[in-house]
This record gives structure tokens, C-alpha cells and sequence, in this order.
């Protein structure tokens, strides 16, 4: 059974790579250092299909070194030792090239493992993760370590691929094939950076295609066959974190067609419930009280949404949306209570003034005896001058009036009061 095509097409020198000029383009720093003979411990950081695993395999080639590799999702400490072992046995002009694809499934003790195996020199470690390493991977590899960030590709950076899968089957399968317009930049661009994903999609094109003379694939054919493919979501991972939040940042920002298509990527994810909170949080902290009667329209258009359930549920979250967006901004409730809750935190508190205490009675020992509350409503316009922060924190402003025009005319009102 021959291999998948995005194996057999791997590029074999760093000008075939597609996409990532910002590593491997002239003048860069990772072009330098592998061109340079001297390789350090390396981890390449990004979204799957972008080309981690095949650099690995250029670099080993191109700086004389065997490469072995194993999967964080399948390998063990005792697989790290035996790969080591073999290793040692071979006849590489420069060493070993270790390439740990996945490492953030490593646990701890096997990446000790890893540790003990690099700084002994027996080998040079690639690893790669799709998740931000300074978050999973052992801080002594990363101190012995240099990260490089991948992209995903653009759709002009998968084109090239598409047409090069295409050339290649031509030739491997000596059959004429009618390509209709539009169908190798379709694919380019519905793989969502993904360029083994576009390799495999023109694969799959080829294969479905009606047998004839020639064949003929059409622009609907990759349409099917591409469906929901540009979507690049992991629920657990960093990339459901980065479009919460943009979503957030957009209605933040006040962009109502941004945060439309976020909403849109949530829920063509199925993750409606990421979408909603999102929603109930940005017209809290960045509506608030700018507009605070928006909280209870939210809320209404959230509930809608989960009684309907998708895909109906699209049109009252996405009228939240843009009402959320397009509405006046404030945060003053929000930065209140933070810096409320950072003097908290800090220690910042103390009893109770005694005339807020729920007790009505005094010990003996009591020398100013009497609750002495002030009730507020028994003083012209329901306001009297009385202490309510405890005395270490007496005169602490945490609350500062936004300068929209709900919160200006609550300011003017209680000026006006307060004298």
C-alpha cells in the first residue's frame, strides 16, 4: 500500500518548504543556524500540517545527522533509552537528530528522561508541539533549548502544494486529468493553513473524480470534499483560546463585524456555550455601566439561544453581538472591583466599623456604647456623611465614574448630594 500523498510529496530541501519566510526566508535566523553546520536543541511550536515534521527531516539531512523520531502520544521512557541506545550503535558524521513529535504529552519524569539525554550530548533534540511549550514543556529543556513559532499557511503559501499534488499524480498515474478554474485555489484556501490537509483534499479529488478521458474535476467536486475543513479548532487547545479572545476583544473594540465572525467560528466549532459566556462577560465589564441595562437583554438573547438550540440559535446570540459591540463602553465597575479584590489579596481589610455591625448591644467593656448607624433614608435626599470602609482603608477610591453619559449624570446627581 503505497504511502499518503502528502508523504510522498515531502519536500526534501528548505526552497521546497511552503510558507514560513519568517524562519526559513533569506537572511532569517533559523535558515542561518541550520546552514551553519552547528545545530542546537530545538522546539518548533505551531499548528499542525505546517511543515514541523518535515524541516526536522531537511535539517537532519542537510547537517549529516541520522534521524529518528518517536510520537509524545505513544512513546515512553524506556522507548527515549532504547531509540538512544540504537542510536549510539550507528555511524552519523555529526551525531544523532532525536525529533520528539508531540512533546507536551511527555509527563514530567519523561521529559527528565529527555533532559538527561541531551546534556550528555548523545543527541540533538527537536521536539515539536501544537501547544505553547512554555506552558507544557520542562523548564530545563526550554532553558537548553531555542523555541521557533510556526504559522499557518496562507492561502498563496498552500497554492504551490495543490498544484504541485496535482502535477504529481498526473505523472504517477499517467492519466490526463481537466482541473476546472477555481478548484486548485479552492483547496488552498479551505484548508486552513493546513497544507497536508490541501495535499490530501487534492488527493481526494483525483481519486473521486469520474473516470474518463480525461478526468474531469470539478469545482463542486472540491467543495464537497473540502467542507469544514478550513476550520482549525481544538477545544482544549491554544487556538479555542485565541478566538474566545478575539471574540471578546472585538466586541471590546467595538467591531461589530469581527465579533460576528468569531461568533461565527464558535459556533461552526459547536462551541455555542464559549460564545455565550464570552457574550454575558463583555456586556458586564466592557458595556457595563455605560449601558447597564444591556446585561438583561444579554441574558434574554443567551437563553433564547439555548431554548432554540443551534442553528437557530446563531440569530439571537448574533443580534447580541452587535448590539454588545456597537453599544458605549465603560469599564469603571469592572477596574473597581479589581483593584478592590488586589487590596484584599494584598491584606488590605479590618473589622467592620462598628456602626455597619449586626449587633445591637455593647460588653461592659465597651467604651463608646451604642450601634450609632446613621439610616440613610432618615436624612434629606436618602444620603448622610458616614464612614463604611474599615479604618485601614479608610478613604480608598476604587470606583471612579466612566466618561460616558450614563455615568456622568449618576456623577453630577451625587455631587449635587454630597455637596
Amino acid at each position: 500500500m503505497p504511502a499518503p500523498l502528502a508523504e510522498r510529496l515531502r519536500p526534501q530541501t528548505l526552497d521546497d518548504m511552503a510558507g514560513q519566510p519568517h524562519l526559513l526566508g533569506p537572511g532569517r535566523a533559523l535558515r542561518g543556524i541550520i546552514q551553519s553546520g552547528e545545530l542546537p536543541n530545538l522546539i518548533f511550536y505551531g499548528p499542525s500540517g505546517v511543515g514541523k515534521t518535515t524541516l526536522a527531516r531537511i535539517i537532519a539531512r542537510q547537517t549529516d545527522r541520522y534521524f529518528t523520531s518517536l510520537n509524545g502520544t505513544t512513546a515512553g521512557t524506556a522507548d527515549i533509552k532504547q531509540a538512544i541506545a540504537q542510536s549510539a550503535s550507528l555511524m552519523a558524521p555529526n551525531g544523532v537528530l532525536l525529533y520528539l513529535d508531540e512533546i507536551q504529552y511527555f509527563n514530567k519524569k519523561q521529559q527528565q528522561t529527555l533532559l538527561e539525554c541531551i546534556e550528555s550530548g548523545a543527541v540533538t533534540l527537536i521536539a515539536s508541539t501544537t501547544e505553547n511549550p512554555y506552558f507544557y514543556v520542562y523548564n530545563a529543556i526550554l532553558s537548553r533549548s531555542t523555541v521557533f513559532e510556526f504559522k499557518s499557511l496562507t492561502p498563496e503559501d498552500a497554492l504551490p502544494a495543490v498544484e504541485r499534488a496535482f502535477a504529481f499524480l498526473r505523472d504517477e498515474k499517467n492519466e490526463n486529468v481537466a482541473i476546472e478554474d477555481g478548484v486548485v485555489a479552492h483547496i488552498a484556501r479551505a484548508c486552513g493553513g493546513d497544507v497536508r490537509k490541501a495535499i490530501n483534499a487534492a488527493e481526494l479529488c483525483w481519486l473521486s473524480a469520474p473516470i474518463g478521458e480525461p478526468r474531469k474535476i470539478s469545482l463542486a467536486l472540491a467543495k464537497e470534499l473540502t467542507q469544514r475543513s478550513a476550520m482549525r479548532y481544538d477545544k482544549e487547545g491554544d487556538e479555542h483560546y485565541d478566538i474566545i479572545s478575539a471574540f471578546q476583544k472585538s466586541m471590546r473594540g467595538s467591531d461589530p463585524d469581527a465579533a460576528l465572525h468569531y461568533l461565527a467560528r464558535l459556533l461552526e466549532a459547536g462551541d455555542m456555550p464559549s460564545a455565550m459566556r464570552r457574550l454575558m462577560v463583555c456586556a458586564c465589564e466592557d458595556v457595563g455601566l455605560a449601558w447597564p441595562q444591556i446585561i438583561p437583554i444579554v441574558k434574554a438573547a443567551v437563553d433564547a439561544a439555548q431554548m432554540v438550540g443551534l442553528p437557530e440559535a446563531q440569530l439571537p446570540l448574533a443580534d447580541a453581538v452587535v448590539l454588545v459591540a456597537t453599544a458605549p463602553k465603560s469599564n469603571s465597575a469592572a477596574e473597581g472591583i479589581w483593584a478592590a479584590m488586589a487590596d484584599i489579596q494584598a491584606g488590605k481589610s479590618g473589622p467592620v466599623p462598628r456602626q455597619l455591625q449586626n449587633k445591637h448591644y455593647d460588653g461592659s467593656d465597651n467604651s463608646k456604647p451604642g450601634q450609632n448607624y446613621l439610616y440613610a433614608h432618615s436624612y434629606p435626599n436618602h444620603w448622610v456623611a458616614q464612614q463604611y470602609l474599615p479604618d485601614a482603608l479608610a478613604g480608598a477610591q476604587y470606583y471612579k465614574f466612566g466618561d460616558n453619559k450614563a455615568e456622568q449624570a449618576a456623577r453630577a446627581y451625587w455631587e449635587r448630594i454630597k455637596g
